[in-house]
């Protein structure tokens, strides 16, 4: 009988231990796919893809036991060599290749050249051909920035004593209202896909006091733009026994400060494939939804259309005001109209047309909406009474607050669009691995 004990060590080498200085001129085995394979005459260079990047291995015809020839690119191998330093390599070492055992090969040749530095393909093509087009590695470098983006924020608020929960994508009645809800039958019952985790993480805000979730939300908006998705992950935070909104607003700040952290630090090769300049968050600036209105038609002569919220060429405009005026690439924007949030927002008491809520804006585009919430079970009854609302499907949200809550607030941002505004992709779709929108169920 076999018994397991852990993780199997294997002797084949990762791109970090091939990096060691003791591993200059060691015979080592690494696996990969080919790449590309670049034939010189004399010599040849095959690169490997591996999960942390490309290695170059040199074929020499008198130093190899194998024939180029049955080499073919796509195909996933295993070569074995003596490791080198090469300065000119793309990481820095290049393995003199001896041997190699083919562990599978393509049965076509490659629809496109993922391994070009640039495809130049189209949106639609990049996207019909997605398990292909992401073996570039400038396409595979935005989901590794989108990786450590979730990284960052998951482990700042561990750290800040939050609890990761995982609500349910189906339910009996959406948590925004609207008609932008999917509808299905469910065992022939009407149901619902979550156009956010909202009423679960403020039910867990009474038992954990801070909860956090990454997960995708549903919306059905029939908007065909280059900022919407059908389907998108919105990294959602709810904490309780706050002061006010400024405390969530604080929160997020704390949060990008640690995310940009981790990029600098672990996903430097990234950062630099993609030409990424990290924005800065030391100092976030916080400004009043009519104010932000007012500057930017005073300062840009664009005219105020409509009064109750921000059109996306304001939010551009906003954006590139504060970057003019503060140097900064994110903004706050608070204190929204009450008849464009939720019910459950809770107004500002010295203006009740006002609450106190927010978005932050970065790089002219909002990526984050948040603010404070009722806590309070016969102020949350007196506003769905008079929004003319049905308690029908929020029972056992509402029982949260009939047994008490602490004062409240959350957000969510959108993963997709803040990985879009920082690599600086125009399209949210290039920043989604495999995106739902009007027209796009596949892959």
């Amino acid at each position: 009988m076999k018994f397991l004990t852990g993780v199997l060590q294997k002797e084949t080498r990762e791109l970090t231990d091939l990096l060691e200085p003791e591993m200059e001129g060691a015979l080592v085995t690494v696996n990969g796919a080919v790449h590309t394979i670049r034939d010189m005459g004399p010599i040849a260079f095959v690169i490997l893809r591996k999960r942390e990047g490309l290695l170059q291995c040199v074929y020499e015809p008198e130093e190899a036991d194998f024939l180029l020839k049955d080499v073919k690119e796509a195909a996933a191998v295993e070569v074995s060599g003596i490791l080198t330093l090469s300065p000119k390599a793309p990481s820095g070492v290049e393995i003199r290749m001896k041997s190699v055992k083919i562990l599978s090969e393509p049965a076509e040749p490659m629809p496109i050249p993922v391994s070009k530095w640039k495809m130049n393909v189209s949106l639609e093509t990049n996207l019909d051909l997605r398990p292909i087009s992401l073996r570039n590695i400038r396409e595979r470098a935005k989901f590794r920035i989108q990786e450590g983006i979730v990284r960052g924020f998951r482990e700042f608020l561990t750290l800040q004593g939050f609890t990761e929960i995982h609500t349910p994508k189906i339910g009996s009645k959406g948590a925004e209202g609207g008609a932008n809800i999917f509808k299905l039958d469910y065992f022939h019952r009407p149901a619902v896909l979550a156009q956010s985790p909202q009423f679960y993480k403020q039910m867990m805000v009474g038992v954990f006091d801070r909860v956090f979730e990454t997960a995708p939300v549903f919306r059905a908006e029939k908007h065909n733009t280059k900022r919407h998705l059908n389907e998108y992950t919105s990294l959602d935070f709810e904490m309780g026994y706050i002061d006010g909104f400024e405390d969530i607003m604080a929160m997020e700040t704390g949060v990008l400060q640690n995310i940009m952290r981790l990029l600098g630090k672990e996903y430097q090769r990234e950062c630099g494939l993609l030409e990424i300049e990290l924005p800065g968050t030391d100092n976030i600036p916080c400004v009043r939804f009519d104010e932000a209105k007012r500057l930017v038609s005073e300062k840009y002569g664009r005219p105020i259309r409509n009064p109750y919220d921000l059109e996306p060429e304001e939010e551009m405009l906003i954006g590139r005001y504060f970057r003019e005026e503060y140097g900064s690439d994110f903004v706050f924007v608070t204190h929204y109209p009450a008849k464009k949030r939720p019910f459950y927002a809770m107004e500002d008491p010295e203006d009740p047309t006002f609450t106190l809520s927010f978005d932050c804006l970065f790089k002219g585009m909002e990526i984050t909406t948040g603010g404070q919430r009722i806590h309070d079970y016969h102020m949350l009854m007196e506003k769905i009474r008079r929004r003319g609302m049905t308690e029908e499907g929020m029972e056992h949200y509402l029982m949260a607050f009939r047994y008490g809550m602490p004062p409240h607030g959350g957000l969510g941002i959108g993963l997709e669009r803040l990985t879009m505004k920082l690599i600086g992709e125009d399209n949210v779709r290039e920043t989604t691995l495999f995106p739902r929108d009007l027209n796009r169920l596949e892959p």
